[in-house]
C-alpha cells in the first residue's frame, strides 16, 4: 500500500473500503494485496465450501495442533460463558448502578465487561498477581494493539509476564477434576496437556471475549444515540444491536488462502491467492440491503429487504460464540438504556483500526433522573 493510500485508509477506513467497491466485478484487487470479494454468493462460496475452508483455523494461530483440538477449546469456552449468563447479567445490575454520570468509551464499555465477567474469566481464590496482570492487560495493549511502537513493546513485556504466570497457574491446577469454574479451567481440560499452549489459548479466549463484546456494545450505543437520540428508543435493543452490527462490524475483513487455482464469477486465482471477504462491504450491499447506508434498526421487524449478514463470520470458521457475544451485548444495552436517559458528546461513525474496527473514543451522559421506571409486566431486571 503507498503511503498516501494508507493515509486515507487511516483516516477513514470505511470510506477508503467504499471507494475500492466496483458493483461490476465480482472481486476487486486491494492495495495491500490479495482480492476481496464483492458479491455475496461468491462470499458465501468463499467462507463455505470445504475445499477453502479445511483443516485448523487461524485463530488460534498454531497453538494447537488439529481442528478438532479448536473446535473443542471454542465449544468449551462457550459452554462455559452460556453457563454463567444469570450471573453476568445479576452483575450488570450492580455495575451499571455505579457508573459514574461522564465516562469515556469505548473504554468505559471494556470495564464495565471485565467487571461483569471478572470470577469467570479468572475464578476467585486465584493468585493475586495473575489477577493484578489480567487487569492491566485490559488496557494494556494486551487486549487492543498500542498505537505507538513503545505501547507496542511495553505490552510485550506485560503478554510475557502474564503468559508466565498462567503457565504457572495452570500447573498448579493441573490435578483438580472439578467441573470447569472459569476461562482457565476451560482451557485446561479442552487443551493438549502443555502448561504454556494453556497459558497462550487463554489468552486468545480472553481477547476474544472482551474485545468484540465491547466493540459491539460501544458501536451499538454510539449509532444508537447519534441515529435515534437518547434512549428509550422506539425499537428493540435487539434490533438496535443488529443494526450497529451490520452498519459497523468490528470483524471488516475476512480472508482465505486458495489451496489450488480456482475460478469465481469469470476471473481466474492461482493457488495460495487471498480471497478476503469484507462484512462491511457485503453489509452495505445495494443489491441486497435496502437503503444500505441509512442506521435503520427497523429492518430488522421485516424480513424483505435484507441482504448476507455475517458480523460473526460464515461458515466452518464462523464464531461459535456468536449468539453468547450477542447476547452479553444485548443485556448490557438494555441495563445502560433503562438506567437513565443516556447522551453522547463527541462521537463519530469513522472507526480506528484496532484488532477491528472498534469506535473512536467518545463521551456519554447519564441523567439517572430521567430513567424510564420499570412495570410489573417488564420484570426487574434485563431479560
Amino acid at each position: 500500500m503507498r503511503a498516501a493510500e494508507k493515509r486515507r485508509f487511516e483516516h477513514d477506513p470505511f470510506g477508503f473500503l467504499d471507494a475500492l467497491r466496483d458493483d461490476r466485478a465480482p472481486a476487486v484487487r486491494l492495495p495491500w494485496g490479495g482480492w476481496c470479494v464483492s458479491d455475496a454468493d461468491l462470499a458465501r462460496e468463499v467462507l463455505r465450501s470445504p475445499e477453502h475452508n479445511s483443516g485448523r483455523s487461524g485463530f488460534f494461530a498454531d497453538l494447537l495442533p488439529t481442528r478438532s483440538d479448536q473446535v473443542r477449546v471454542g465449544h468449551a469456552a462457550r459452554d462455559l460463558l452460556r453457563e454463567h449468563l444469570s450471573a453476568y447479567r445479576a452483575a450488570l445490575s450492580a455495575a451499571v448502578a455505579e457508573l459514574p454520570a461522564r465516562t469515556r468509551w469505548p473504554d468505559a464499555g471494556t470495564d464495565l465487561l471485565h467487571r461483569c465477567l471478572a470470577d469467570v474469566l479468572l475464578r476467585p481464590g486465584s493468585p493475586d498477581r495473575l489477577r493484578e496482570l489480567l487487569g492491566r492487560a485490559v488496557h494494556g495493549g494486551v487486549l487492543f494493539r498500542g498505537a505507538s511502537a513503545w505501547r507496542r513493546a511495553r505490552a510485550e513485556v506485560l503478554r510475557a509476564r502474564l503468559l508466565t504466570a498462567l503457565a504457572e497457574e495452570s500447573a498448579r491446577r493441573r490435578a483438580e477434576t472439578t467441573a470447569p469454574r472459569d476461562l482457565l479451567d476451560a482451557a485446561l481440560r479442552a487443551c493438549p496437556p502443555d502448561d504454556r499452549v494453556v497459558a497462550g489459548v487463554y489468552l486468545v479466549l480472553f481477547r476474544s471475549v472482551l474485545a468484540p463484546v465491547s466493540s459491539s456494545l460501544s458501536w451499538a450505543l454510539l449509532l444508537g444515540c447519534l441515529h435515534l437520540g437518547p434512549p428509550p428508543w422506539p425499537h428493540p435493543v435487539e434490533h438496535v444491536l443488529r443494526e450497529a452490527l451490520r452498519h459497523r462490524p468490528m470483524v471488516w475483513m475476512v480472508g482465505r488462502e486458495l489451496g489450488g487455482p480456482v475460478e469465481f464469477g469469470g476471473l481466474a486465482f492461482p493457488r495460495g491467492e487471498l480471497l478476503s471477504v469484507s462484512p462491511y462491504l457485503l453489509h452495505h450491499d445495494r443489491s441486497g440491503w435496502r437503503d444500505p447506508g441509512e442506521f435503520r434498526p427497523e429492518r430488522w421487524a421485516d424480513p424483505t429487504g435484507r441482504g448476507l449478514y455475517l458480523p460473526f463470520g460464515l461458515g466452518p470458521f464462523a464464531c461459535v460464540g456468536a449468539s453468547v457475544a450477542q447476547a452479553m451485548a444485548a443485556d448490557a444495552l438494555t441495563a445502560l438504556t433503562g438506567a437513565g436517559r443516556v447522551g453522547v458528546a463527541g462521537g463519530e461513525t469513522r472507526p480506528v483500526m484496532v484488532e477491528g474496527a472498534v469506535p473512536r473514543p467518545f463521551t456519554t451522559h447519564l441523567d439517572r433522573a430521567a430513567a424510564r421506571p420499570t412495570t410489573d409486566s417488564e420484570g426487574g431486571g434485563p431479560p
